[in-house]
């Protein structure tokens, strides 16, 4: 885990609209840290470096919490919808070594058959994982496919440790052949 990922966190007492707005104005984020039967933790955050952090999915934070280290998941952030800034944010506390489940991009790589076009489904994929080596993505190669190709979850080479959470006959991808192509095809024929 990089020094980036580690923040103080500030214990908060009060609650509500008004507070949370006058908390965002002094440059802070309130946030909630919860799980593993520990008791709920209201606090607030530094708002520049959390936006840093919680800008990739599935984040780690290494929150100082009162002088006590907590390794935090990154569950939910909840944004204002047309300024965009971050209105609050849940975290769930993580053991090292412990899985967890998250959902990671997936991205395909290379280019299909020449005169097909590749159809994205499913752009992320359910997995479990160490908390502490969570994938920044997965990489599926649609090099050569051809029309008619599909590319279900069962499919996917998944990083070492993480196991498939979604149903293994997921549809991720199809192949399809491109209708321009087709015309063109037809067009040269019918003028031969």
């Amino acid at each position: 885990m990089s020094d980036s990922n580690k923040l103080v966190a500030e214990i908060r007492t009060e609650f509500g609209k008004g507070f949370a707005r006058r908390l965002r104005a002094a440059g802070k984020i309130p946030a909630v840290v919860y799980g593993h039967g520990s008791d709920v933790k209201h606090v607030a955050l530094p708002a520049h470096e959390t936006g840093l952090i919680v800008r990739h999915a599935n984040s780690i934070i290494e929150l100082d919490i009162d002088g006590a280290t907590e390794l935090v998941f990154v569950k939910d952030v909840q944004r204002e919808p047309v300024r965009s800034y971050i209105e609050h944010i849940d975290l769930v506390v993580v053991k090292r070594g412990e899985k967890i489940e998250v959902e990671v991009p997936l991205i395909p790589e290379g280019e299909t058959f020449s005169g097909t076009y590749l159809s994205v489904i499913v752009n992320t994929i359910r997995v479990n994982v160490d908390a502490l080596n969570i994938p920044e993505n997965v990489t599926v190669s649609v090099e050569g496919l051809e029309d008619g190709a599909q590319i279900h979850a069962k499919d996917v080479t998944l990083p070492a440790g993480a196991e498939l959470i979604d149903d293994a006959e997921l549809l991720l991808f199809t192949v399809h052949a491109n209708a321009a192509a087709d015309e063109d095809e037809a067009a040269d024929e019918a003028a031969e």
